[in-house]
């Protein structure tokens, strides 16, 4: 299969360079006859009505034409079409400049522009929203209110994709694959996002049926680019949660630029709002860098360094936590001794040379590596307490605790070093609708464990023996792993036009296609496959600008560390890549409403899973089971509507409904039966065991099966008042799967609690880049100056992320939540110069 591959590949680009040889790379400048103005989103077509070419921002479209006569038509809505015949010289290159004149009759207000993410699907956000947003997090805390992306930890960067789960989703920064620490348990450990949204010029996101050129995830990808500065510039935040300095600049001829940022989180703000009363001494420290030259008009250099300092020191004291019905309200007391010393250490570092030998080809070189240094301390013993809370309000003592109902030790260690590299040399390449790409990766994992847990519940240990003391999830391996993987792809595209009328701009039904196919061989379990992809969009002529898209591919997502490592920390070499099969139907709707733009858009998906990796989850720590032995699928529709609801500003409301399931092999309950065949549950009831039954479990929801996500992000501005905004932030989503302790996942059909939270923010513009500054104001350099008030978690909403299992005295297992961040006011100052 990989030979397949590699013969599809070579014939394809001996095919794109024998046609580059005969073709003539032209040029084509449009402007406004009117006012001079670049004109963005207009057609060259061929005599045949075929897309040549599509005019870019700068009003420029790149053309390979046949040495000859060639008859073009240029096209574009609101204008009045040209009609252009070119004399191609047999070599050389071509400018041409033309203008258009626009049409006497208005046909509408809305302009239509072609733009390449909408065809694909991928959504584009404003990273500018960041800034303001009245979130602990970053661009994924935007990401999240996405349709598809669904989380219920507002502590952690991590989100879920349309069932899948953090291992999933792919994250590029200027073409270079990030990664994320291994060890990290919970979203209070992991600090800082990798990526800088001071630095970030372009985001876009795309949540299934993404194309061939990005890499083998099965289900996201998030595409980040990084700013090319033009002149000096900076900002500068400060908030209680910390603070970020992000400077700017570029020489004179603007062939040299630099860009540069440095951030420090604390979260022992809002960590002081949990349960679990302690000395909290949490500090996040991360430097990026991107530098980037112009050699000459051909080729072009850039540098990228990131370095990032992630310490969580805890020392607990003590928690109490109520839970349990309304009726039946339940209290956990804990007394702690001992302490929790992570650190995580990481640094990236990317060398990328680019050569452009003609206007609409591009040839990139990249050589990155990546490096993350973890340790993991942790020696906690906790003593706890059970109470029955009066829940009768007719009663005095109403709220106090009554009965002890439970009181039980438990003791969790850990010893763990992991350090992990992973070195890349990749090439990609560009030929105008022709995209490339081949890698090659070496990792090299060193990994000591020593962890176990001891439950000992109401005089007992859990898991229960009477011969023997049992410790829980006892994991002592060393590990060293070295692999290399080979991966490459290639990906064709191309425009046509049906229906064409040459008497009336713009007309005809637009067409896209893009497919493309990917291969990657992994030495360590000897596994070569291929992923076809496909993705078509149809942009019928009519009066209505509505667009339809349908994307399909095949997604093997070869297995990583983490998939390889087992419950017990026993690695499996042999295991083989899961596989999602993609079928995504969807559109989107422009239109005009109270003189405002907005848009709706919605997708069908279906994914067939094959091969999948089984896990659990426990807060942001994924534990696989390091088999192969599940199938399953994932099905939902996304809708999501934006637009302008206050002028100039932008909102959306995303819902989405969704169900995955998973069938694992071998996994299998007993059922036991009386004498009358009904079902009974020993220690439970008094019948006696007459027969015993093992049932396969069948489908059970994946621990990812969030069925209903509902997000609301709205700006808002005081009328009269524009320097004083609102920007709100509204998440539901209906509970994720737990279950009790233990390897059986059939038992993991229980419900965490809705996921509910309101956050929002009130922002005063101090300095406005509009108003005018004398030479001897001090304040003359600074552009603008916003200070907002944050509230996080608004409606004062405990939302559970875990839960911990305890036994009472009554025999009755109890699950514990651990609850979120309570409400928690932040003051940020925000100053760009």
């Amino acid at each position: 299969m990989h030979r397949l591959f590699w013969l599809f590949f070579f014939i394809t680009i001996r095919f794109s360079v024998a046609s580059a040889q005969e073709r003539i790379p032209i040029t084509v400048s449009l402007t406004d006859s009117v006012n001079g103005q670049v004109l963005e989103g207009a057609r060259v077509l061929d005599a045949g009505g075929h897309v040549l070419g599509i005019t870019n921002g700068y009003g420029q479209a790149a053309l390979r034409l046949l040495p000859g006569s060639n008859r073009l038509t240029i096209s574009l809505l609101g204008y009045r079409n040209i009609i252009k015949t070119l004399e191609v010289p047999a070599s050389g290159r071509m400018s041409e400049s033309f203008t258009l004149s626009p049409s006497a009759t208005q046909l509408t207000a809305v302009r239509i522009e072609d733009k390449e993410g909408r065809r694909n699907g991928l959504a584009r956000l404003d990273p500018k929203l960041v800034a303001l947003l009245p979130t602990a997090g970053g661009i994924e805390a935007l990401l999240k209110t996405l349709p598809g992306v669904s989380s219920n930890n507002e502590l952690s960067s991590q989100y879920n994709v349309r069932g899948g789960n953090f291992d999933e989703n792919l994250i590029y920064v200027n073409d270079v694959e990030v990664y994320r620490p291994f060890l990290v348990r919970s979203g209070q450990q992991e600090g800082l996002s990798f990526i800088n949204p001071d630095l970030v010029a372009g985001v876009q996101f795309s949540a299934g049926g993404f194309e061939a050129r990005y890499g083998d995830k099965m289900s996201s990808v998030l595409d980040i680019t990084y700013r090319r500065p033009r002149s000096f510039g900076g900002t500068a935040t400060g908030s209680l949660l910390g603070g970020a300095l992000h400077l700017e600049g570029a020489s004179r001829d603007a062939r040299f630029s630099w860009l540069v940022g440095v951030r420090q989180r604390s979260n022992r703000y809002l960590l002081n709002s949990l349960d679990t009363r302690g000395d909290y001494r949490p500090n996040f420290v991360d430097a990026q860098a991107l530098l980037q030259a112009d050699l000459t008009p051909e080729w072009s250099l850039s540098l990228f360094g990131n370095y990032t300092s992630n310490t969580y020191n805890f020392t607990p004291e003590d928690r109490t936590t109520r839970f349990g019905t309304v009726t039946q309200v339940k209290q956990l007391t804990v007394y702690f001794d001992g302490q929790e010393r992570n650190s995580f250490l990481t640094g990236l570092g990317a060398f990328t040379a680019t050569y452009k030998p003609a206007e609409n080809v591009k040839l990139k070189f990249i050589a990155s590596g990546f490096q993350s240094v973890e340790e993991e301390r942790a020696n906690v013993q906790g003593q706890y307490l059970i109470y029955d809370v009066e829940s009768d309000l007719a009663k005095q003592n109403f709220g106090d605790t009554t009965r002890l109902t439970g009181v039980g030790t438990f003791l969790n260690r850990s010893r763990n070093n992991l350090n992990a590299r992973v070195f890349s040399m990749e090439h990609k390449g560009v030929a105008g609708q022709l995209k490339w790409g081949v890698r090659y990766q070496h990792e090299s994992i060193v990994d000591r464990l020593s962890e176990w847990n001891l439950i000992d519940s109401s005089g007992y240990t859990l898991p229960y023996s009477d011969k023997e003391i049992n410790l829980q999830d006892v994991i002592k391996e060393q590990i060293s792993l070295n692999s290399n993987r080979v991966m490459g792809y290639v990906q064709h595209g191309f425009q046509w036009v049906t229906g064409y009328e040459a008497n009336r701009p713009g007309s005809g039904s637009d067409w896209s296609l893009t497919y493309g196919l990917r291969s990657q061989f992994w030495d360590l379990n000897k596994q070569v496959f291929l992923s076809p992809r496909a993705q078509l969009s149809l942009k019928p002529d009519w009066k209505r600008d509505i667009l339809f898209r349908f994307a399909t591919g095949v997604y093997n997502q070869a297995p990583f560390y983490r998939e390889l490592r087992g419950f017990d920390g026993a690695i499996n070499r042999g295991l083989r890549a899961q596989t999602s099969y993609h079928f995504v139907l969807g559109g989107d709707y422009q239109f005009q409403a109270w003189g405002r733009p907005f848009k709706f858009t919605t997708e069908v998906y279906y994914k067939y899973l094959d091969n999948l990796v089984p896990y659990k989850i426990e807060n942001v720590r994924l534990r696989y089971f390091a088999q192969n032995n599940a199938n399953g699928y994932a099905a939902g529709v996304d809708m999501k509507l934006n637009g302008e609801i206050a002028k100039g500003l932008e909102s959306w409301l995303s819902v989405s409904l969704m169900q995955t399931m998973e069938n694992i092999k071998g996994d299998t309950y007993l059922r036991y039966l009386n004498k009358s065949g009904q079902e009974i549950y020993p220690g439970f009831s008094a019948d006696t065991v007459a027969q015993v039954q093992r049932i396969q479990a069948g489908n059970i929801p994946r621990p990812s099966d969030q069925r209903v996500n509902v997000s609301l992000f709205f700006q808002d501005y005081i009328p009269r008042y524009p320097s004083i905004k609102m920007h709100m932030t509204l998440m539901y989503g209906t509970g994720f799967p737990y279950g009790p302790n233990g390897l059986n996942r059939y038992a993991d059909t229980l419900r965490i609690d809705p996921y509910r939270r309101v956050d929002i923010g009130f922002s005063k513009q101090l300095i406005s880049e509009e108003k005018p500054r004398g030479p001897r104001n001090p304040l003359r350099y600074i552009k603008s100056a916003w200070i907002s008030l944050e509230v996080f978690n608004l409606l004062q909403i405990k939302n559970t992320i875990s839960y911990f299992w305890v036994k009472d005295t009554d025999g009755v297992q109890w699950p514990i939540p651990n609850y979120l961040t309570n409400r928690q006011v932040n003051l940020k100052l925000l100053v760009r110069f």
